[in-house]
């Protein structure tokens, strides 16, 4: 489904991504881990189209989803194909209402669609409590409950989380997972960045391990947790 290869790109006269690879395939989750500044966020906005918009460029490489190449494409366009994006900060609308927020990208890619206000509110009872607050008046784990929702309501065919249970509570962050565990077990292709690591062993089927702008290892689960040298050099755990 997505395929990206020798990823290269940057911001002004700084290269943060140098030789970034990975693939992901329909009913996949696959995680982007690596510290602080290896280049995850980066690797995510690149394939979202984003980096224009914040001074950055592509440099080198190929990314590819489902036959069509990203690169030059507008964010807009590659939504349009299937992505859907959980960023960083969560950035939901703050004077729009939670209901509002999630009908402002709500579309349907083939026939009827699969996520609609009622499965979200099935899936996060807590935002429909909350319909009619603004996105400025909810806490941080609803924010993310609202940010993964908006994902949904755009019926994507791959969903990408950069941090998704940054910053929250532990209650929340468990729910988030739970929520995750289930997507996936109702056949949603997941990218995800977290820094929980015993969580995201145990939801993805695969992980991407990126240092300083470059892809150093992909594996299983059971590989990873079989590697623990590999843990310490390139996640510090």
């Amino acid at each position: 489904m997505l395929r990206v290869e020798n990823l290269a790109a940057g911001y002004g006269q700084s290269q943060v991504l140098q030789d970034i690879s990975l693939a992901i395939g329909a009913g996949e989750v696959v995680t982007l881990l690596g510290r602080n500044g290896m280049g995850k966020t980066t690797t995510v906005r690149a394939i979202m189209g984003l980096l224009p918009g914040l001074g950055g460029r592509v440099l080198g490489g190929r990314m590819e989803f489902a036959g069509t190449a990203l690169a030059g494409l507008p964010p807009h366009r590659i939504g349009q194909l299937g992505l859907g994006l959980v960023p960083e900060g969560r950035q939901v609308f703050p004077t729009l209402s939670v209901e509002e927020n999630l009908t402002a990208t709500a579309a349907s890619r083939h026939g009827a669609p699969r996520w609609t206000l009622p499965a979200i509110w099935q899936l996060f009872p807590r935002l429909e409590e909350r319909r009619r607050n603004m996105g400025s008046q909810l806490s941080g784990g609803e924010q993310q409950m609202l940010a993964i929702g908006r994902a949904l309501m755009t019926n994507p065919r791959l969903l990408l989380l950069d941090e998704a249970t940054e910053g929250l509570a532990p209650l929340i962050r468990a729910e988030i997972w739970a929520v995750l565990a289930r997507l996936k077990s109702e056949g949603e292709a997941i990218l995800l960045i977290d820094k929980n690591l015993a969580a995201a062993m145990r939801l993805a089927d695969r992980h991407v391990v990126v240092e300083k702008g470059r892809t150093v290892w992909s594996g299983t689960s059971a590989e990873l947790a079989a590697t623990p040298a590999l843990r310490e050099t390139y996640l510090h755990l």
